[in-house]
């Protein structure tokens, strides 16, 4: 499939791709390039808001120090 670059920089996506990989108004797209000089692009589906909460907090704050200690030893918690 061929697309046409306009002179703001902006690309239609294919009405075929779009709806394959259910890429919506708003979604965004990750171009990454390869060693090989080609470009991949990636659909990205989940905003960062929605990864909001996913991780527990922790009981007490932790420092740098704490985390390089964790790094150091190879351990899961250093703070606990």
């Amino acid at each position: 499939m061929i697309a046409t670059m306009t002179s703001k920089g902006q690309v239609t996506v294919p009405r075929e791709i779009r709806e394959r990989f259910h890429i919506k108004t708003g979604d965004k797209l990750d171009f990454v390039i390869r060693e090989d000089g080609t470009i991949e692009t990636v659909p990205i589906h989940t905003s960062l808001k929605s990864l909001k909460g996913m991780l527990p907090r922790t009981m007490k704050k932790v420092t740098l120090e704490d985390m390089e200690k964790a790094i150091g030893t190879g351990r899961k918690y250093a703070w606990n």
